[in-house]
């Protein structure tokens, strides 16, 4: 049994390959399945199955192409009511690739409809993979249905069901048991998870809190704590997910390129991806700046934040050349149909940001109001200032009227990767009344 890890950096999202006897299965694949054929070129194998866990909010998987350029079997939970070509495969199924034996264990909590993928091979060997169910150091969170998905489960009913599965699920498996989940450190699918990339059964038993001796009270009252924020995009990628993907190649291929453009209508949302201090010295006015500088940057997370499903928007970039990868990784969350077109700028001069005297700024801080936008577990472990008005950077676009105009606007963060997003957010609303600065990274000088 070779099984291959595949990561998704922005996403925090990890796929797997397994190959034996020549042939090769998928677990939870990402939107563009290109890398799983060229793995399955270089080890002469074909693809006869792909297994999907749940159906995913964070992200949109690519098992519909998949099956349709591959002939490859999905297999999925029939509590999923997939409107996909599949395979249900639940509690008591199993299916054989090669010498290795993949069965399934019902594994409700993070969704009602999770099932656990466990593989052993001829030798005695097991390796599970886990979805969003038991993480590295943390489990998955069981309050998205509630709010993102459609389905009518709610968050304490979900915790208490991974209560159950995390008690009585897994006891059967040695402790030497491979974990991969399907997602690492960065992800919002849990609150704590380990940079590392996986883990055996008897490591998580050990230091994951999860299975530590507790009540059930107790557990869920720790799960579903200072949860991070649900990006607008969750509940639409279930849905897509659900009824499979569109292929992402031709849908990548439909967005429309635009050249050097003087403006844009009025009214439609505009997202620039360019480097903050590019967007500040001249930028469209009323367009956002999320940026896209390289894979550290969390463009996927942040535009399904601020754009909502079925919102048509323009992106700014710097280049042509990069047309096809930003429309890529949009398209992992499902927006890529979205977008009227990518666009570059003329030469003209078109916006400006205001710049911040910082000195001044920290001579007088009493003068401006302080707009702090990170999560309110963030604000709960440091305050960098005490008068500081905290409004989350997913609740933001809807929570303007709470913003006071009297004095001028600071944007914090805890880096500037989202104060960027934020005061762009803010400058558009508010600009034409009152000044709005971004602090951006030096946050670092008010950090105790």
């Amino acid at each position: 049994m070779t099984i291959e890890q595949f990561q998704d950096r922005p996403l925090a999202h990890y796929s797997y390959a397994i190959i034996s006897e020549g042939k090769m299965a998928l677990m939870d694949p990402t939107r563009d399945p290109m890398q799983y054929y060229l793995y399955a070129e270089q080890h002469n194998a074909k693809i006869v199955a792909v297994f999907e866990t749940h159906p995913h909010a964070d992200f949109v998987s690519g098992h519909l192409q998949i099956h349709k350029e591959t002939g490859a079997t999905v297999y999925v939970s029939k509590l999923v009511g997939a409107n996909y070509p599949h395979q249900p495969f639940d509690d008591g199924d199993s299916v054989q690739l090669g010498n290795v034996a993949l069965s399934a264990i019902h594994t409700p909590g993070h969704s009602p409809d999770a099932i656990t993928i466990i593989a052993k091979d001829g030798g005695g060997r097991h390796a599970m993979f886990t979805g969003d169910t038991l993480f590295i150091g943390d489990i998955g969170r069981p309050d998205l249905r509630e709010r993102a998905g459609k389905l009518k489960a709610k968050r304490e009913e979900l915790a208490k069901m991974m209560y159950h599965t995390l008690q009585t699920k897994f006891n059967h498996l040695p402790d030497d048991t491979l974990v991969y989940p399907a997602h690492g450190a960065g992800s919002l699918c849990g609150k704590n998870l380990s940079a590392d990339p996986s883990s055996t059964l008897g490591q998580e038993r050990m230091g994951n809190w999860a299975f530590k001796e507790q009540t059930q009270a107790e557990f869920v009252d720790r799960i579903l704590r200072d949860q991070p924020c649900i990006p607008s995009y969750f509940g639409h990628a279930v849905d897509i997910n659900k009824k499979g993907a569109a292929n992402c190649g031709e849908s990548v291929a439909n967005v429309p390129l635009l050249i050097g453009v003087n403006g844009l209508p009025k009214g439609v949302l505009i997202i620039d991806v360019r480097d903050a201090g590019d967007y500040k010295e001249n930028h469209l006015p009323g367009s956002v700046n999320i940026m896209a500088r390289s894979e550290d940057d969390k463009l996927e997370t942040w535009l399904g934040t601020v754009v909502r499903p079925g919102e048509d928007f323009y992106v700014i970039v710097n280049s042509a050349t990069e047309k096809r990868n930003i429309v890529e990784r949009i398209a992992k969350i499902g927006y890529e149909d979205q977008i009227l077109g990518v666009c570059t700028l003329s030469r003209g001069r078109f916006g400006r940001s205001d710049v911040l005297d910082l000195e001044g700024f920290k001579e007088a801080m009493a003068q401006y109001t302080i707009l702090d936008i990170r999560n309110e577990s963030e604000l709960a472990q440091d305050r960098y200032f005490e008068n500081a008005i905290n409004i989350p950077l997913p609740e933001l676009r809807d929570s303007m009227e709470r913003i006071p105009r009297d004095k001028p606007i600071v944007v914090h963060c805890a880096g500037g990767y989202r104060s960027a997003v934020g005061s762009s957010l803010v400058g558009n609303f508010l600009g034409q009344q009152v000044q709005v600065f971004d602090l951006g990274d030096h946050i670092q000088d008010f950090k105790k």
